[in-house]
């Protein structure tokens, strides 16, 4: 097969590459669970036969994450939210109205948060081997703990790119092909193309704090769920939450590559082929995951009170023309204004945060002081209206802040994981009207 021609799609200031191949009436795009480089995957014939199997079902679009093979290389962290905009971007330049999206491991925490915000957008999901969070927890005890992790962090930073390093990620990723020299010459090769030092630390780092297990259960599309052989795992733990996912046990663990074993990869065929046999048109969805800032002046009666009716509404409506200004800015949509408060939604939670974060620092200037909340959760649409728990919680946290400040649901902090935003804890609360007790961050300056 010859190799695709490379096309760039913008996401911002930030070039991300992709390739196009086959045709038909369903899209497929094939998002790597780790990073790799996608000149060099056409030198692998086991991955040549996957892409060109996939091709057989639609047309395949294909491509390297921001930081990683031939897109550009970034000074920040890629986020899960900065890589859903990389993603979108790719769809809309390559055309792509809706697709399933076939991915792997820690790639699943993307798709699943792709699909929770823009349902529209996707028509199933094939998730191979996917993980859920990168910490272990009571429930999830698959993930390394934090002394691992160090240890994990520490080796990457003294070796990776290294031949004896990458020999023992060959030994861990896909342990049947470690004695085969053709495939350990491609294997180093490939991950050395795929991602420089600096940015395998990185990723690592993200993969290491993202949490996607609250995003889970708002996902509504067909998925399937490709998982160990074993009866529990990550993959169970990842099917149980999707509504009406179905688990599929694989025949061997083949490591991070599943396309090197032969009965793997016919399951997988089988069972993406099966998926796409069953998609039907899109279905309206009311219902969908979204971000919600609330922001509210701290002692507006009072200031109202001195300044007198005339002064405050001047005073208030400058204060809402820096809100929408800032809400403009961090692409947010107000929803609604109670007076002095603002309620707004955002596609991602580091722009609703950042958001707050301006919003606190702007309002100084008029003398005024804003706290802010920020939740992620699953919201049903009302026209342009947002309804649900999920905006409840958002009120109910911004009551809690102080002055100046931005607190956040823990559902949130977990997903900016790699932005570089810091956190306080908050503490454990009770939100009026809402089931269970809930823990809060506040941003730190």
């Amino acid at each position: 097969m010859e190799t695709p021609d490379v096309f760039y799609a913008r996401s911002g200031d930030v070039a991300i590459a992709y390739q196009v191949l086959g045709e038909g009436p369903v899209d497929v795009v094939f998002v790597r669970g780790f990073a790799g480089d996608l000149l060099s995957a056409w030198e692998q014939p086991r991955l040549v036969r996957f892409i060109r199997d996939l091709a057989q079902l639609g047309r395949v679009i294909m491509l390297d994450k921001r930081g990683t093979g031939l897109s550009d290389r970034v000074r920040e962290v890629p986020t899960l939210e900065t890589r859903m905009d990389d993603l979108r971007a790719v769809m809309d330049d390559a055309r792509s109205e809706r697709a399933v999206l076939w991915t792997a491991q820690e790639g699943a925490r993307l798709a699943a948060l792709f699909a929770a915000t823009y349902p529209e957008r996707v028509a199933g999901l094939v998730l191979f081997d996917p993980t859920a969070k990168g910490r272990a927890s009571p429930d999830y005890p698959w993930a390394e703990g934090d002394e691992e992790w160090r240890a994990r962090l520490a080796e990457i930073r003294r070796g990776w790119g290294r031949t004896e390093f990458l020999d023992r990620c060959l030994a861990e990723w896909a342990p049947g092909m470690r004695d085969d020299p053709d495939f350990r010459a491609w294997f180093h090769a490939h991950m050395r193309r795929g991602l420089s030092p600096g940015s395998a630390l990185a990723f690592f780092r993200m993969m290491m704090d993202s949490d996607v297990s609250d995003v889970l259960p708002v996902v509504r599309v067909p998925t399937v769920v490709l998982g160990s052989p074993s009866a529990a795992g990550p993959g169970e733990y990842v099917a149980r939450r999707i509504p009406g996912a179905r688990l599929v046990a694989l025949p061997a663990s083949p490591g991070i590559y599943h396309w090197v074993d032969e009965d793997v990869h016919r399951v997988a065929m089988t069972e993406t082929a099966r998926l796409v046999a069953s998609l039907r048109p899109s279905p309206s969805s009311d219902r969908i995951l979204a971000t919600v800032l609330f922001t509210d002046l701290v002692g507006s009666t009072e200031r109202a009170a001195r300044l007198g009716d005339r002064a405050w509404t001047d005073l208030l409506e400058r204060h809402h023309a820096l809100v929408r200004r800032e809400l403009d800015r961090f692409r947010g949509h107000e929803l609604d204004t109670a007076g002095d408060g603002f309620l707004a939604s955002f596609d991602g939670p580091a722009r609703a945060i950042k958001c707050g974060q301006a919003l606190a620092e702007s309002v100084r200037a008029l003398g005024l002081e804003v706290r802010s909340g920020v939740h992620t959760g699953e919201c049903e649409l009302a026209g342009d209206r947002l309804r649900g728990l999920a905006v409840h919680i958002g009120a109910r946290i911004a009551a809690l802040a102080s002055p100046g400040e931005v607190l956040v649901s823990s559902t949130v902090r977990d997903l900016v994981a790699g932005s570089g935003i810091s956190f306080r804890d908050g503490g454990v609360h009770e939100l009026k009207g809402v089931p269970e007790r809930w823990r809060v961050y506040a941003v730190a300056e």
